[in-house]
């Protein structure tokens, strides 16, 4: 981790900051508009897609882009993120493949990827123009896919990549491997391989455990599998997860973060490992991730009184 505490009296010069946002919700168009003239009230520069541009009332000062490249990230400081889980995921592409932090502003129900939430807002605005911020890495997975000892697809994850089934009346038959050593096979809606980021995403839904972002593992949480043995596994960082789709069984899915897809022919072998190039995101706060995990789940925590003084 690293801070990026300046001077504010020496930080907005030259700086630029990339908007994503989900404008398809009047919020969200709000939201971004008083980012936006914030930042720009500031000295700082703004640069937004013309798709949503047109659903933006922006100052002329605002740079418009056609496409989201990561070129379209050259020379900016910082991603800002408007929306939920989906538009943050959408934005953590363009970070990971630019190298440009992300600052999520969570719009929609939960988002831990997300920074900030909407009521913030005045605050993101100010943390950016003095630099108040640090950014930390988060690991990612990278995702292959082996048919007939052919790679026919390569992909990546930061929440997590999922083999699931297709056809609704009949299950997946897979066998799990770890480091190149077989653990168990059995029938299944699917097998969710995350990281601790997406811990808290599909891989919660399934059963997985909940792993604090700073500790470095893999997980592979079987999804309604039908064995006596089918717990979650949560393995070294170094690790080389595999999950073999049974000839015999019908064709599956792969999805990486909900948002690629790829299909799965039977007999078709998907490894997942540490990605080699992680997500930078920007944080605000020191808060605890215990403190984050309480407020995003609402959890009870009243009659708790700490350890004795």
């Amino acid at each position: 981790m690293s801070s990026s505490e300046n001077n504010p009296e020496n930080s907005t010069a030259a700086r630029t900051v990339f908007l994503l946002a989900h404008t398809g919700r009047p919020a969200a168009i709000r939201s971004a508009e008083l980012v936006v003239r914030g930042l720009l009230r500031s000295g700082l520069g703004v640069r937004v897609l013309r798709a949503e541009a047109a659903d933006l009332p922006l100052p002329a000062e605002a740079e418009i882009v056609e496409e989201a490249t990561p070129e379209c990230l050259d020379a900016c400081e910082l991603l800002i993120v408007l929306g939920g889980d989906g538009t943050l995921l959408r934005g953590a592409e363009l970070a990971r493949a630019s190298g440009v932090p992300m600052l999520g502003v969570n719009l929609g129900r939960v988002g831990f990827l997300a920074e900030a939430e909407r009521d913030d807002l005045d605050k993101v605005v100010d943390r950016v123009v003095t630099r108040a911020y640090e950014v930390e890495e988060r690991m990612t997975l990278d995702v292959v896919v082996h048919n007939n000892g052919d790679v026919v697809h390569q992909d990546w994850a930061l929440n997590e990549a999922a083999v699931q089934k297709v056809s609704p009346e009949r299950m997946l038959e897979v066998v799990l491997e770890i480091d190149g050593r077989p653990v168990t096979g059995f029938g299944c809606d699917g097998i969710v391989c995350a990281t601790p980021t997406g811990s808290t995403a599909y891989a919660f839904s399934a059963g997985g455990p909940v792993v604090w972002p700073e500790v470095e593992a893999l997980l592979m949480v079987p999804i309604s599998a039908h064995a006596l043995f089918a717990k979650p596994l949560v393995t070294s960082p170094t690790s080389v997860l595999a999950v073999e789709v049974q000839p015999h069984t019908p064709h599956g899915v792969l999805w990486c973060d909900g948002r690629r897809t790829v299909e799965l022919p039977s007999g078709a072998r998907v490894e997942v490992r540490r990605g080699a190039v992680p997500v930078r995101l920007a944080r605000l706060h020191h808060a605890s991730f215990t403190d984050r995990l309480v407020a995003k789940f609402a959890l009870p925590v009243s009659g708790w009184r700490g350890a004795p003084h």
